[in-house]
C-alpha cells in the first residue's frame, strides 16, 4: 500500500475536489487489488433492450459526438458508439439531426473549456428547436471538463441533461435512463474498470480510421506537473492487462487497421499484467509486433522520466516500431522545469535524444512546449530556444501556459504578462517553424513507403503518412487504400509532401484491401 499512500500524501497537497482525490486512491487501490474488483451488475435497461432485441424490436435513434483534444478522446468517442448501438444509436452527421449529443470534452487549456460552453449555447437553441417540434433532445458532456467541473456545468448550462467524467462512458445506457428526470451529474471514479465492461469495437467506429487506428492502454498519470489536470481528471496510473490490449489489437487489424497507435496519458509507464509477469510498454511492443498485417506501431504521449533502456532499444529492434516518437520537454529551463515539477533537467532530455539516435539514427522527434509559465524570467526562455535549435524536431506543439484552476501554478503570483508570453510564442513557434519546413525539405527527392489511409482532396488523389508521420498526398487509385506505397517525394509544404508513385513499385491490388472510405465512414461517430 505504498503506492496508495504516497499518491494520497501528493494529493493532500492541492486544493482540488474531494471527488478527484478520492477518484485517485482509488485508481491506486484497484491497481494494488485487481482481484477484489466486481463486475458491474447489467442493468435493467440493458435486460429490457436485450429483451426486444430477441423481439428484433430496437427504436432507432441518433447519436452525434463532437471530440475535443487528445486522441485518447478520439478513441473514446468511437467507444462511446460502440456502447450505444446496441441501444438503437447510429451516426447523425451534425447535432441537426440528433437525438443526443455528446460533447467529449478536454481540459488541458482554458479556451478548449469555454470552447465547451459557446457550444453548449449553440445546442440549446437546437435543443429549444426541437422541443417546439415536440421531439426531444438529450445533450452530455463528457471528458474531462465534465469531470472538473461536474454540477458547475448544469449551473452555467441547466439545459444540459448528463455530465459525465472519462471513467462513466461505459455506463451510458443507465445514466441516460436517469437523466430523463432530470440533469444527472457522474463524476464518481467507479468502481470497475470502464475497460472491463466495453461491447468489442465495431468494425464502423474501430477507434479512428480503418487503416490507422487508436487503442487506449493506459490512462491516468502519476507524475503531478504543476500546471496540469490529468492526474484529477484520469485519476493514478493504471495499464490495461496484456492480453485485453493484444486482444484488441488482433480485432483492429481484422477490420483493416495496418496501423496501430497506443495510447496513454504517459503511456510509457505502461505495466501491465501478462502471461508471464509484468509488461513494459517496449515488452508489449515486442508482442504485438508479432501480430500479422500489422504493419506499423506507435505510442503517444511519453514522459522523459519513464523513458526506459528497453524501451529505447525497441526504436533499433522492431521493425514494425516507427521512427518517430513525441517527447514533450515543455520547457529548456532546468529552473522552469524544476517549478513545472517535469523531475528532469534540460540536459537529461538532451542525453535521452543522443541514446535513441544512437538506437535509431533516422528517428524523427516532436515534442511539446510551455511558454510564459510562472517566474519564468527572459534567460529561462532563451534556454528554450537554445535547446529547441539544438534538438531540431521534424514537429512540435507550443502553446501560452494557461492557468487551470486547482493547480498549483495557478497559484504562482508570478504569472507572466499575456503580451509577454505571446511575444515569446511567436519566437519559439519560428525556431520551431524553421525546423519543421528543414525536415520535409531534406524528403524531396527520397523514396519513402508511404500507408495511405484515405481519399485526397481531388479524384484519383490518395493521402497518407510516412513512417515519419508527415502526411503525403499522391495520384493513386481508390483501391490502394490500406496500402504502403514506395513514393518518391517532388515537393515539400509547411504541413504536408507531394509524391510520385516510385516507378516499378506499384504493388497489385488485393481482395483483402480494407472497405472503401465511404461505406466504413457510414456509421461512424464524428
Amino acid at each position: 500500500m505504498g503506492f496508495q499512500n504516497g499518491l494520497n500524501e501528493r494529493l493532500s497537497q492541492f486544493p482540488l475536489l474531494d471527488s478527484f482525490r478520492a477518484g485517485a486512491r482509488f485508481a491506486a487501490w484497484k491497481c494494488d487489488h485487481p482481484d477484489n474488483i466486481e463486475p458491474a451488475p447489467v442493468s435493467a435497461p440493458l435486460e429490457m433492450w436485450r429483451g426486444t432485441q430477441r423481439r428484433g424490436i430496437v427504436v432507432a435513434k441518433k447519436l452525434y459526438v463532437k471530440t475535443f483534444g487528445c486522441q485518447m478522446n478520439v478513441y473514446d468517442s468511437a467507444r462511446m458508439a460502440d456502447v450505444l448501438a446496441p441501444h438503437g444509436y447510429s451516426s447523425a452527421d451534425s447535432a441537426e439531426g440528433a437525438d443526443l449529443v455528446i460533447l467529449n470534452t478536454c481540459h488541458i487549456r482554458e479556451k478548449a473549456a469555454e470552447k465547451v460552453y459557446s457550444e453548449l449555447g449553440r445546442l440549446n437553441i437546437l435543443k429549444a428547436a426541437r422541443r417546439a417540434e415536440g421531439r426531444r433532445m438529450y445533450i452530455a458532456v463528457g471528458g474531462c471538463v465534465g469531470q472538473a467541473e461536474g454540477k458547475e456545468i448544469l449551473r452555467r448550462a441547466p439545459f444540459v441533461d448528463l455530465v459525465m467524467g472519462p471513467q462513466s462512458y461505459h455506463r451510458l445506457p443507465d445514466l441516460l435512463r436517469r437523466a430523463e428526470a432530470g440533469g444527472v451529474v457522474d463524476t464518481e471514479f467507479p468502481s470497475e474498470s470502464k475497460f472491463d465492461h466495453l461491447p468489442e469495437e465495431s468494425g464502423a467506429t474501430a477507434s479512428g480510421s480503418r487503416v490507422s487506428a487508436f487503442l487506449t492502454i493506459q490512462e491516468g498519470c502519476d507524475r503531478f506537473c504543476t500546471f496540469c489536470v490529468v492526474p484529477y481528471t484520469r485519476g493514478a496510473e493504471f495499464s490495461r492487462p496484456v492480453a485485453d490490449v493484444e486482444n484488441e489489437a488482433r480485432r483492429l487489424v481484422a477490420y483493416g487497421a495496418r496501423e496501430i497507435t497506443l495510447l496513454g496519458q504517459n503511456v510509457n509507464a505502461y505495466h501491465g499484467a501478462g502471461d508471464t509477469g509484468e509488461f513494459s510498454l517496449a515488452r508489449l511492443i515486442h508482442r504485438l509486433a508479432e501480430i500479422e498485417g500489422l504493419q506499423r506501431l506507435r505510442y503517444t504521449t511519453s514522459h522523459p522520466r519513464d523513458l526506459s533502456a528497453d524501451l529505447i532499444s525497441a526504436h533499433g529492434d522492431v521493425a514494425v516500431l516507427m521512427p518517430f516518437l513525441h517527447l514533450p520537454v515543455q520547457s529548456g529551463s532546468d529552473v522552469v522545469l524544476k517549478a513545472m515539477n517535469r523531475q528532469h533537467s534540460a540536459d537529461d532530455y538532451r542525453r535521452l535524444i543522443e541514446k535513441l539516435r544512437a538506437a535509431r539514427p533516422d528517428i524523427a522527434l516532436s515534442s511539446d512546449f510551455i511558454v510564459g509559465f510562472p517566474g519564468e524570467s527572459d534567460a529561462a526562455f532563451e534556454e528554450t530556444l537554445t535547446l529547441a535549435r539544438e534538438i531540431e524536431f521534424a514537429q512540435a506543439f507550443s502553446f501560452k501556459y494557461s492557468p487551470r484552476p486547482g493547480t498549483p501554478a495557478a497559484e504562482n503570483e508570478a504569472q507572466i504578462p499575456e503580451a509577454v508570453k505571446s511575444a515569446r510564442l511567436a519566437a519559439l513557434q519560428a525556431v520551431l517553424g524553421d525546423s519543421q519546413a528543414a525536415f520535409n525539405a531534406n524528403m524531396i527527392g527520397r523514396t519513402l513507403p508511404v500507408l495511405f489511409e484515405r481519399p485526397g482532396r481531388y479524384a484519383n488523389q490518395l493521402l497518407g503518412r510516412t513512417p515519419y508521420a508527415q502526411s503525403v498526398h499522391a495520384e493513386l487509385p481508390a483501391e490502394y487504400r490500406g496500402r504502403c506505397v514506395d513514393i518518391v517525394i517532388t515537393e515539400a509544404h509547411t504541413n504536408s509532401l507531394a509524391g510520385e508513385v516510385a516507378p516499378g513499385s506499384l504493388p497489385a491490388p488485393t481482395s483483402d484491401a480494407p472497405i472503401s472510405a465511404e461505406s466504413f465512414d457510414e456509421g461512424r461517430p464524428a
